[in-house]
C-alpha cells in the first residue's frame, strides 16, 4: 500500500502557486508585505513626491512601479475600481490598510494622523 506524505496544506499551496492571482488579490498580498506600500508609476511627479515624503520622514516604503510590472495595467484598473476614481497613482497602504491617494495622505500628514498610523504599522519608531 502506498502512503502519501504530502499534506493538504502543501498541496493547496502548490495549487495556488500555479494559478494566476486576481489583481485585487495581488494588491492585497503586496499591500500586506511591508509596513508602507506605494503603488506608483516611475515617471509620475506626484508619485515621486509621495516617495520623497515618506523617505524624508525616515520611512522606507515598498514601491511597486506599475509601469514596470507586466500586469501593471490590470493592477491599475483594480486600484481604480477600489478607489472609485479614474486616476489613482500614487496609492498608499499603511499596515496593509488602504490610506488612499496623494490628497488623502497629505490630509493625514497635515492633520497629524499620519505619524501615528506609521508608528502603529511599525514603519516609524520615534
Amino acid at each position: 500500500m502506498h502512503h502519501q506524505t504530502a499534506s493538504w496544506g502543501s498541496y493547496m499551496a502548490q495549487a495556488r502557486s500555479t494559478m494566476v492571482e486576481e489583481p485585487l488579490e495581488r494588491i492585497e498580498r503586496l499591500a500586506s508585505e511591508s509596513a508602507v506600500v506605494i503603488f506608483s508609476i516611475s515617471t509620475c511627479c506626484m508619485c515621486h513626491a509621495m516617495k520623497r515624503l515618506f523617505c524624508g520622514m525616515g520611512v522606507n516604503p515598498m514601491v511597486h512601479e506599475l509601469d514596470e510590472d507586466t500586469r501593471g495595467n490590470e493592477l491599475e484598473r483594480a486600484l481604480m475600481r477600489l478607489l472609485g476614481a479614474s486616476s489613482v497613482v500614487p496609492v498608499v497602504f499603511i499596515g496593509g490598510k488602504l490610506i488612499g491617494t496623494m490628497d488623502r495622505v497629505m490630509a493625514c500628514h497635515i492633520n497629524g494622523t499620519l505619524v501615528p498610523l506609521l508608528k502603529d504599522a511599525g514603519a516609524l519608531w520615534l
